[in-house]
């Protein structure tokens, strides 16, 4: 039997259509939100969140990579309707950029996101390619 997950959202929405999103969608929305939480920041969780952003003025070491690598595999497997296929890690001049390939398990489908970290912006954007 498949679980319907069903959630709302506000980001960026049209106001005119529906706020409710479900499925693929909803899941990546989902871990967004969890890369936005820095690791620490969730009351009553420390461990929760992410280590991105306090690696964004770092250098781009090989361990610091690892280490970013880890952070998203563990983030990624706290939800079970998605996993990671493909993780990349580059820099660019305002932050990290994270490229993986992400399967949604309920539907078998696969899609590359690429997620910007921005030190300008101090928040997560998903994009997909």
């Amino acid at each position: 039997m498949t679980t319907g997950y069903k959630g709302f959202s506000t980001y960026n929405k049209n106001f005119s259509n529906s706020f409710t999103i479900s499925g693929f969608e909803l899941a990546k929305q989902d871990l967004i939100n969890h890369f936005n939480i820095r690791r620490g920041e969730k009351l009553h969780n420390p461990e929760f969140g992410s280590i991105i952003w306090d690696s964004l003025y770092e250098p781009l070491t090989e361990e610091i990579v690892n280490e970013i690598e880890e952070d998203i595999k563990t983030i990624v497997a706290y939800d079970p309707r998605i996993e990671a296929e493909s993780i990349l890690v580059e820099q660019y001049e305002n932050g990290l950029l994270i490229e993986m390939q992400l399967n949604y398990i309920p539907d078998q489908i696969m899609e590359n996101l690429l997620i910007n970290f921005s030190n300008t912006t101090t928040q997560a954007t998903l994009s997909t390619t």
